[in-house]
C-alpha cells in the first residue's frame, strides 16, 4: 500500500471515531445535570441497538447493492443531522432525546464494521499495518475529548453532541472520497442466516473460534458500565474535567496499538488478549479500592488501562476475526464483531450496570463513594472469572 492512501485511511479512522468520543463519555453527565440520572443507561442502549441492527444492513445493503464508500457516506451524514438535534430538538422531552440518540447510533455504529472493512480490504500486512491505521481513529477519540471536555467545558452541556454531528457530517463528504469497494455479494441470495453472519460462522466454525466468541460476548458486558459511569465517578469524586480525563485511556491505546505487532509475534492471539482481560480486572480493582478515599492516582492508573483493555481484546479481536475470513465473508464478518461485542454483550451490560447504578445509587446525583465501591466491585469479580475462564478454555496457536 502507498503511502497516500495510508494517509486517507488514518483521515478516515480520525474521524469515524472523534465523531463517537465527541459525546459518549459527556453523555452521562449531561443527561444528570438535566435531570435523567435514572434513565442514562437507556441512552447507552442506543449504541448496542445500532449494534445488532447494523449486521442486517450491512449484510442486506453494503455487501449486496452499493460500493462500501457510498454507503458509508450516507449514514454518516444522517447520524450526524440526528445527534446534532438530539439535545436541540429534545431539550424538553428525555423520550424524544433518547429517539434522536437511536437514531443517530442506528446510523452511526454500521460504519464502524465499514471503516474496518475498508481498511482491511486495503492492507496487505494486517498485524502490522491495520494496528497503525487504527491508532488514528484513537487520535480522534482523544482530540474529541479534549475538544468538549478541556477547551469547551462542556462536560454538563450540549455542545459535545453538537461537535459530533458537525464531524458526522464532514465524515460523510469525505467517505464519498474513499476507494471505490464494489459490493461482495452481488447476486447472492438474500438470507437471515447469510446476514446475521451464521454463514460466516459456518465456515469459521471451530471450537477456538467459538471460544473466542463466547469470551468476546461475556468481557463485553463490564466494559458497558464504563463509558456510561467512569465520568459520572469521577465527578463524585471532584476531578475536575472528566471528559478530558478519560482521554488518558485512549492516549494509552497509542501505546499499546503501536506495540501490537510486537505483542502479536511474542504472544500470539490467545495471551495477547489474556493480557488484555487481565488489563480489565486490574482496572475495576483500582476503581474499588480507590473509591471511598478518592484516590486520584489509583483512578486515573484505571483510566490509563483503557489502551491495554481495549486494543488487547477488541482490536486483536478484530485482527483474528479478519485473519479466519475469506475475502467474501469479510464485511459479514466485521458485522458479526459489532453484532457480539458492542451489541449483545454491551446490551446486555447496559441494561446490568444500569440496573446496579439506579439499585445502588440514590439515582439524583448524590452517590457516595463508598456506594461507588460497591458498584464497581461487580464488574471486577466479573472480569476476573472470565478471564479465567479465557485462559484455560481457548487454544488458539500463535
Amino acid at each position: 500500500m502507498n503511502s497516500f492512501m495510508k494517509v486517507r485511511l488514518m483521515v478516515m479512522m480520525f474521524l469515524q471515531f472523534f465523531i463517537w468520543g465527541s459525546w459518549y463519555a459527556t453523555g452521562g453527565n449531561y443527561m444528570q445535570s438535566h435531570g435523567m440520572s435514572n434513565i442514562i443507561y437507556l441512552a447507552y442502549m442506543v449504541s448496542p441497538i445500532g449494534s445488532i441492527v447494523s449486521p442486517f444492513f450491512l449484510g442486506m445493503i453494503a455487501d449486496r447493492f452499493f460500493a462500501v464508500q457510498k454507503v458509508m457516506g450516507v449514514m454518516h451524514i444522517l447520524s450526524g443531522i440526528f445527534v446534532f438535534c438530539a439535545p436541540w430538538l429534545g431539550a424538553a422531552s428525555a423520550p424524544l432525546f433518547l429517539v434522536f440518540l437511536l437514531f443517530h447510533m442506528l446510523c452511526y455504529m454500521p460504519t464502524v464494521g465499514l471503516a474496518s472493512a475498508t481498511a482491511f480490504h486495503l492492507v496487505k500486512d494486517k498485524e502490522r499495518e491495520f494496528p497503525l491505521i487504527r491508532v488514528f481513529g484513537t487520535f480522534g477519540w482523544i482530540s474529541a475529548g479534549i475538544v468538549v471536555s478541556y477547551f469547551l467545558k462542556g462536560d454538563d452541556t450540549a455542545l459535545p453532541m453538537y461537535v459530533a454531528g458537525t464531524g458526522g457530517v464532514l465524515m460523510g463528504f469525505y467517505s464519498f472520497t474513499l476507494p471505490n469497494i464494489p459490493p461482495q455479494g452481488v447476486g447472492k441470495k438474500i438470507s437471515f442466516r447469510d446476514i446475521i453472519g451464521l454463514d460466516a460462522l459456518k465456515q469459521l466454525n471451530s471450537r477456538p473460534f467459538i471460544i473466542f466468541i463466547i469470551g468476546l460476548l461475556l468481557i463485553s458486558i463490564p466494559f458497558a458500565s464504563y463509558f456510561a459511569y467512569v465520568p459520572i465517578f469521577l465527578k463524585t469524586a471532584n476531578i475536575s474535567d472528566p471528559a478530558f480525563k478519560m482521554t488518558f485511556g485512549q492516549m494509552s491505546e497509542v501505546f499499546f496499538l503501536i506495540l501490537m505487532p510486537w505483542f502479536f509475534r511474542r504472544l500470539g492471539i490467545k495471551w495477547v488478549m489474556v493480557a488484555g482481560l487481565v488489563a480489565w480486572s486490574l482496572r475495576y480493582a483500582l476503581f474499588a479500592i480507590g473509591a471511598p478515599d478518592a484516590i486520584v492516582w489509583m483512578l486515573i492508573t484505571g483510566i490509563f488501562l483503557h489502551g491495554a483493555c481495549y486494543d488487547f481484546v477488541y482490536v486483536a479481536s478484530q485482527v483474528y476475526i479478519d485473519k479466519k475470513a475469506s475475502p467474501e465473508i469479510r464485511a459479514q464478518a466485521q458485522g458479526f464483531f459489532v453484532l457480539i461485542s458492542y451489541g449483545v454483550g454491551q446490551g446486555l451490560g447496559t441494561l446490568t450496570a444500569g440496573w446496579i447504578y439506579n439499585t445502588i445509587m440514590s439515582g439524583d446525583g448524590g452517590a457516595t463513594l463508598e456506594q461507588w465501591q460497591t458498584f464497581w466491585s461487580i464488574p471486577l469479580i466479573f472480569s476476573v472469572i472470565v478471564t479465567l475462564l479465557f485462559a484455560v478454555g481457548f487454544k488458539d496457536s500463535k
